[in-house]
């Protein structure tokens, strides 16, 4: 008999719960229906999340190295891909036939795949599929960790690196200004639901307020989940495997391992730890769909990346549950 006690058990059956019927409501729906969703959450659903969740959050503690380990994780995550692009891909072909020039193996890593590969490696969907596995597996306790981690580390980097590694390596004649840039992450609702969730924890709400906003918060979560599986349900591609598994073996598994390990090593434990490790083996962001697309990248590379990391992810949560679920 299933425990339904067991908080990965319920995590999966919410999790594959919700991201089917997003599925099938994107079958069903015209394709710009995940897109309005998506606006939704980022404009009104998202901010009021936060702002439930990080009410009843602990903020004790060293808070503020989950953006900084958010940072050097999306870094290390590019250098391994750029390692695997310049040295590995063409090594192995000069051993598999030594007589053969390294044309095509820089045919194979054109520029915008590259670019591709890049941002797949580096960016992870901490937002709408890392926050609400870690509030499931952790609690809302803990929700500050993950928060940190993907406003203040993923949505700056991707909003900064990413479209200059983006700009970089695609075709595209659209470039943006550092101002511009900047003023894009400081109107981010997400980030002004952040202050007002500070601001609100020290105001005291009625029980039924604070439960009907707590109720909202977790509607907002399974619509996320929802949302997830309509674009899951636009995503067709199987092309340019061995590069995607090569990119997932870096965001999925080596990054996470090695932080993860690290962060032992220098002292951290408990749920801070596996909230950070969690947040770094996320499957790769849905806003690198977007820049793949912007910029003119490999785009067949970006959505096959991100459809076998969401399924790859059912398998590899209980490896970190079990490697970094200790005190």
């Amino acid at each position: 008999m299933l425990n339904l006690d067991n908080p990965l058990l319920k995590l999966y059956l919410n999790l594959i719960g919700w991201v089917a019927v997003g599925f099938i409501l994107g079958r069903l729906l015209p394709r710009i229906s995940s897109t309005y969703l998506a606006k939704f959450l980022f404009y009104f659903g998202t901010p009021l999340s936060i702002v439930a969740f990080i009410r009843g959050a602990n903020l004790s503690g060293a808070i503020l190295i989950a953006p900084l380990i958010a940072g050097v994780a999306t870094l290390a995550g590019g250098g391994l891909a750029w390692i695997a692009v310049n040295f590995v891909s063409e090594k192995r072909l000069n051993i598999l036939d030594p007589g053969k020039n390294t044309s095509e193996c820089k045919t194979t890593w054109n520029l915008p795949t590259q670019g591709s590969f890049l941002l797949a490696a580096m960016f992870g969907n901490t937002g709408f599929l890392g926050i609400p596995i870690s509030l499931s597996l952790l609690g809302s306790e803990h929700f500050a960790w993950a928060l940190f981690y993907d406003l203040l580390g993923t949505g700056i980097a991707i909003n900064l690196l990413g479209i200059a590694i983006a700009s970089y390596c695609g075709n595209s004649s659209l470039h943006q200004d550092w101002l511009t840039l900047l003023g894009a992450i400081f109107q981010n609702p997400a980030l002004w639901a952040l202050g007002m969730g500070f601001v609100s924890r020290s105001l005291p709400l009625p029980a039924q307020m604070a439960g009907l906003l707590t109720t909202a918060a977790w509607a907002v979560i399974s619509l996320s989940l929802m949302t997830i599986g309509m674009q899951l349900s636009n995503l067709n591609s199987l092309h340019n495997l061995k590069q995607v598994l090569a990119c997932l073996a870096i965001k999925m598994l080596l990054v996470p391992l090695i932080f993860g390990t690290g962060l032992t090593l220098f002292g951290m434990g408990g749920v801070p730890r596996l909230s950070l490790v969690l947040q770094m083996a996320m499957p790769p962001a849905f806003g690198t769909t977007l820049l793949a697309e912007v910029f003119n990248l490999d785009r067949e590379l970006t959505v096959t990346a991100i459809g076998m990391g969401c399924v790859s992810l059912l398998f590899t949560i209980p490896i970190w549950m079990w490697l970094f679920n200790f005190p």
